[in-house]
Parts: structure tokens; C-alpha cells; sequence
């Protein structure tokens, strides 16, 4: 087998360095437009471009699919990826290991805060019917699960928090222009640790710009991109809370 320690995108054959990428340049001409596409590949290290496809869809902005090869590697023995730790359980397996942890119902709690209306990936975790053949949170034995849906606000959420006393809090996050999901994640924290109550919950979010890198950058537990699974998360959840159970205990 050869070394998979550098390696580069592959194409046709391994190490080709082969990528397709589109863009969209604003332009007075499309001839203009073209060599401008042509140099932007080049600064952006691909080499050989060819340009596959230009469409004007409005006046003076012209749309590209290029491709070509990319001269940068990657060291593979260099990459420290940050990911949520735990073990992968099914449902079954979950409701089990809480059982023998003394985990009776814990409260779970999930909205799509600020603005932002688009509940698909956080009902796919929490709603009985699930996400790829898994059954959502509400399933499972050891949740009591309240689903907000959209547009609640930070403040609202934390108001809940503090009613329904919960031990875990679900954010989803799809909208990202000028960085809105940054900012409403980060205002969620501030309130909950305004109202000391930060270390009480277990804060996961998710959505499509969410990765666990920056969940934790964020002040997040967890975070969890495209593709989760509810099993996922409630794996997640159980784990977290006994090791911070057990931490307690040894104090």
C-alpha cells in the first residue's frame, strides 16, 4: 500500500490533486471575467485550470465551474482533529447504560434560537420518527424531551432552562450569513452563565457550520455537524453526565 501520510485531493489517480470549484466574480465583461477566474485558480494554487462551464445568472456577475490541480498537500501525521468524546451506543444500549447509572429522565431541552426558523436537523434528532432508520431522543426511556422548535430566543430559552430545570440544551444553527449563528450561540452562553447556569446543563449545538472545534471555542460541550445521528447524541449526553457525576463524587 503507498504512504497516505502527504497527500493531495484524487482524481483520476492518487495524489492527482484534482479539484472542481465554483465561484462567482462580479465583472463589466465576460472576457474580463474569464482571465480573472484564470488568475484567482492560479493564486489559489491549482494548476492547469480549465474552466468547465461560465453562465451570467444576473448582469455583471458571472458564475464558474473550474477545475484543475491543487499543488498543496497535507501531512497527515500533522492533523489533530477535535471531536466529541464518546462511545457510539445504540438506543438500546443508551437506555441500559443510564439504567445502570441511576439516570431516571433526564430533561432535554431543544430550540433553534434567534431568528433563525429551520428545525429539519434539530427534529431529526429529537422527534420520534428520527433520522436514518434511528428513532429521535423522545424514543428513548431516559429522555423527557421538550422540542421549543424555531425563533426562540436566547432569553426565552434560558427562561426555560431555569422552569423546566433541564439537564441538557439542544441548539440548532442553519442560518450563518455575517456570522448570525456566532453571534446567537455566544449570547446563549452569556446568559446562562449570567444566571449561573452554565455548568448545570450540558450545551450541545449542531447545524450546518457547526463542527465540535467550534462548539468548544464557542463554550459548548459538544457540536455536531451534518450527518449526526440521534444515537449520536444521546450517546453524548449519558457519558458526559455520568463523567461529570463521577468528577463530583471524587471532590
Amino acid at each position: 500500500m503507498e504512504n497516505y501520510r502527504f497527500i493531495k485531493p484524487y482524481g483520476d489517480s492518487f495524489n492527482d490533486g484534482i479539484v472542481q470549484v465554483s465561484f462567482t466574480l462580479p465583472s463589466k465583461d465576460r472576457f474580463t471575467a474569464i482571465e480573472a477566474a484564470r488568475v484567482l485558480l492560479s493564486k489559489m494554487g491549482i494548476r492547469d485550470s480549465k474552466i468547465a462551464a461560465v453562465e451570467e445568472p444576473i448582469e455583471n456577475f458571472y458564475f464558474f465551474v473550474a477545475y484543475g490541480s491543487i499543488i498543496h498537500e497535507v501531512d497527515l501525521e500533522q492533523i489533530k482533529p477535535i471531536v466529541p468524546e464518546y462511545m457510539k451506543m445504540s438506543k438500546e444500549e443508551v437506555e441500559m447504560y443510564a439504567m445502570e447509572n441511576g439516570i431516571r429522565k433526564m430533561v432535554i431541552l431543544g430550540a433553534t434560537i434567534g431568528t433563525d426558523s429551520h428545525t429539519v436537523g434539530l427534529d431529526s434528532i429529537l422527534n420520534m420518527k428520527g433520522f436514518r432508520g434511528e428513532k429521535g431522543l423522545e424514543a428513548y426511556k431516559c429522555f423527557q424531551v421538550y422540542n421549543l422548535g424555531p425563533q426562540v430566543m436566547p432569553s426565552e430559552l434560558v427562561a426555560k432552562v431555569k422552569e423546566l430545570n433541564a439537564d441538557a440544551v439542544l441548539v440548532s444553527q442553519t442560518i450563518t450569513q455575517r456570522n448570525m449563528h456566532l453571534k446567537n450561540l455566544t449570547e446563549l452562553v452569556d446568559l446562562l452563565e449570567a444566571e449561573d447556569l452554565r455548568d448545570k446543563v450540558i450545551l450541545i449545538c449542531g447545524g450546518s457550520r457547526i463542527d465540535h472545534r467550534v462548539a468548544k471555542e464557542l463554550g459548548y460541550d459538544a457540536g455536531f455537524g451534518p450527518n449526526t445521528t440521534p444515537s449520536d447524541v444521546a450517546s453524548f449526553i449519558v457519558q458526559f453526565y455520568v463523567k461529570n457525576k463521577r468528577k463530583e463524587e471524587d471532590l
